[in-house]
């Protein structure tokens, strides 16, 4: 057992060497593309190109900020600025130049995070002790009938398990329907819904302390890909019932109601509080930016976390854990969920110099706050705000005061599962060069 170990570890440590060399080799040859072929006058489009992309970022800030012929004339910007860098590659031949070592480039970047990754990531797994009655409460609308498609009710009846359909047409409190169940004996609770959903009854399994069966029934299911889960075959999370392990997650609290992925606060919360969204979300987004990004609609938000104060950001973004380092928008993962600390993103651009430098700079952008925190607080001067909490829109009263609950929640999950995240930290091509060429004796 310890030799098939260790082979797989020398397996593991050739293929993070190899993908760090051909790291270094596709930049190399990106960079001997632009010069051998173009010389001087591809380096100059190249420029030119950034200068473009930065143009045409500048172009999307005002058509977002501005309505009616203004908008127009800035989108109009923006694309001509694409347009005009592309024509003038093609007219000096070196399209084909800029567009294969852009290629290459990608290449190089994606080969070189695989080199990085250092095995997997997230909380330890613990044993899983067998369970008498379980309880999963799946609502049959969620992602499109889910529950229906992959006769999820079936399979987990069959399995021992006491189902709860939710009635479409009438709204039915999951917490109390969950509380009810601990009261009648259920020893595990389980979801085949929404984020949403997920958390409401999360929050009642915390409460208890019994464990937590997570089904990648909603439509998103972010929650169950921070877990590993399948997210396109929800049947496959009920193995948990039958061969699982046990993992230790945090939860958010805002105020008193649980969170398990964000909570949001500012643009995107106040244009989902909108009447008019429902009906036409586009015409909507574009009919409220304007105001809300230059400050003129909505309340002006006070962002306070880990001694960072900022003053009237357009967006806050916390988070029950922090996400990837390099996904400033909160859109990718969390590689782990048992920090102990909640993500905390705060957003202010007041220019489209500033759009510019958000977007081409990343996590490292002046408009960008991005700080961990047990306990965060966004005040206003409002007495109320819109919050997006785990895309569910409300309302609630400010000061709002975020926490973090660390490891109060039991996740049964499979013990194997497809989406188990590889760790991804950002690139170092120092250390890309250490892996690929390590001194001898020594590994990366």
């Amino acid at each position: 057992m310890t030799g098939s170990r260790d082979a797989a570890g020398l397996q593991d440590e050739a293929r993070r060497r190899w993908s760090a060399r051909l790291a270094l080799a596709a930049a190399a040859v990106a960079m001997v593309l632009l010069l051998v072929v173009g010389g001087l006058k591809s380096i100059a489009l190249l420029v030119a190109g950034m200068a473009a992309l930065a143009l045409a970022i500048a172009g999307l800030w005002w058509a977002l900020t501005h309505r009616g012929a203004r908008r127009l004339l800035a989108l109009g910007l923006a694309a001509g600025a694409v347009v005009a860098v592309f024509t003038g590659y093609a007219l000096v031949d070196l399209l084909w130049v800029v567009l294969t070592a852009l290629g290459l480039w990608a290449v190089a970047v994606s080969a070189g995070r695989a080199a990085l990754a250092g095995g997997r990531s997230g909380p330890t797994e613990y044993p899983a002790g067998p369970v008498a009655r379980p309880f999963l409460i799946m609502n049959p609308r969620s992602g499109g009938g889910k529950v229906e498609r992959f006769r999820l009710a079936e399979r987990a009846r069959a399995l021992g398990a006491e189902v709860a359909l939710l009635d479409p047409d009438h709204h039915q409190d999951v917490a109390a329907l969950a509380r009810q169940a601990v009261a009648d004996g259920a020893d595990l609770l389980g979801v085949a819904g929404g984020d949403g959903t997920q958390a409401l009854v999360a929050g009642v399994a915390a409460e208890h302390g019994l464990p937590f069966l997570v089904i990648s029934a909603g439509t998103r299911n972010h929650f169950a890909m921070d877990l590993g889960l399948d997210r396109t075959d929800p049947s496959t999370c009920l193995d948990a019932l039958t061969d699982g392990v046990e993992l230790r997650i945090d939860l958010g609290l805002i105020g008193d109601r649980v969170f398990v992925n964000n909570a949001s606060f500012g643009t995107y919360a106040a244009v989902v509080q909108s009447p008019a969204y429902r009906d036409d979300k586009v015409r909507t987004v574009l009919e409220m930016l304007p105001d809300l990004l230059t400050h003129q609609r909505g309340p002006r938000l006070t962002l306070r976390a880990a001694g960072t104060v900022v003053e009237a950001p357009q967006a806050v973004l916390v988070s029950n854990n922090p996400y990837a380092p390099g996904d400033p928008s909160g859109l990718g993962r969390r590689p782990r969920m048992d920090t102990g600390a909640l993500g905390v993103l705060g957003v202010k651009v007041d220019t489209a110099a500033e759009a510019v430098g958000l977007l081409m700079g990343g996590a490292q952008a002046a408009g960008l706050t991005a700080v961990a925190a047990r306990e965060v607080t966004v005040d206003a001067d409002a007495a109320e705000v819109p919050v997006g909490v785990d895309g569910e829109a409300l309302t609630l009263p400010t000061p709002v005061v975020c926490r973090i609950r660390p490891g109060a929640l039991r996740v049964r999950v499979p013990r194997h599962r497809p989406g188990v995240p590889q760790a991804r930290p950002p690139m170092d091509w120092r250390r890309l060069r250490r892996i690929a060429f390590p001194p001898h004796g020594t590994t990366g």
